[in-house]
């Protein structure tokens, strides 16, 4: 556990890796769609999580310069733990402040995806 933390843990790389969820998605698209993180900060944590193989930086050959993030087949696995962790955290919400009026607090964004892999999650926003 302490290994998987190391390399997911952090203010950002959980958000970072939920953006890439629904597929690749270049250094623009992640830096708008992550609130408050500085470029320096975005192009760090890309680095550390391509260097620990959970993503992988895609160069196309245009002009200008085209470059995506998408999950290896390895970061893909996470798809599970990012479940497990969102249906933990909003029981521990739940329970926390039950008069959130959240009775869903159960069920998760993520959902099977029958057509590829029996057992692979998808993101479901």
């Amino acid at each position: 556990m302490e290994a998987a933390l190391n390399v997911i843990g952090g203010k950002w790389k959980l958000t970072i890796l939920n953006r890439l969820l629904t597929g690749p998605k270049r250094y623009g698209e992640l830096h708008r769609s992550v609130k408050g993180i500085t470029e320096k900060m975005l192009t760090q944590q890309l680095r550390e999580l391509e260097e620990d193989q959970v993503i992988a930086r895609t160069i196309y050959p245009v002009v200008p310069p085209r470059v995506e993030y998408a999950f290896t087949q390895s970061g893909e696995k996470l798809s599970d733990v990012f479940k497990a962790l969102e249906i933990w955290g909003s029981n521990f919400q739940h329970r926390i402040n039950p008069i959130s009026g959240n009775a869903d607090h159960d069920k998760s964004c993520y959902v099977l995806n029958e057509e590829a892999q029996p057992d692979q999650l998808i993101h479901n926003p």
